[in-house]
């Protein structure tokens, strides 16, 4: 796989993998992945194997930041982020993946619906790791890039 991510020139990442529901982006050098969304909605099961694979990915380099593109998704499911909040940031956390930078769907509803789940689960899990993250959202990727 050599394709590179449409854009400015400057920024140089290579399909890492693709699946049905992702492609998955990385650049060694800039210890940075970012995981495209295909469709509008990823099974649960499918999503865990997708962010199983990015797993491994991390665990074999030395990335820092994560770019999560999900302006595909029109569905929000709730134990699926649940899952990618609690369990996956955790773990790369553990392998040095701090920044965090999200790319959200358009519409404002998405947006609510995350803020919503996030305070459920930050309330469920008090034990969370979120200050110990650098979490932004961004409107395009070179803007989650260069953030």
């Amino acid at each position: 796989m050599n394709e590179t991510l449409p854009s400015s020139g400057i920024l140089e990442f290579k399909v890492a993998f693709e699946q049905r529901y992702a492609r998955v982006w990385c650049n060694p050098a800039r210890k940075i992945i970012i995981c495209e969304l295909l469709t509008d909605y990823v099974p649960i099961e499918d999503f865990k194997e997708v962010f199983t694979e990015i797993g491994e990915l991390v665990k074999s380099g030395d990335y820092t930041k994560f770019i999560f593109d999900k302006r595909a998704l029109r569905a929000f499911h709730q134990p699926t982020m649940e899952w990618y909040f609690i369990h996956w940031k955790k773990e790369m956390l553990g392998y040095g993946v701090k920044t965090h930078r999200k790319i959200l769907p358009e519409e404002k509803w998405f947006e609510k619906m995350v803020q919503i789940a996030k305070a459920q689960i930050l309330a469920q899990y008090p034990d969370h790791i979120i200050h110990q993250l650098d979490i932004a959202y961004c409107d395009t990727l070179e803007e989650a890039i260069l953030a």
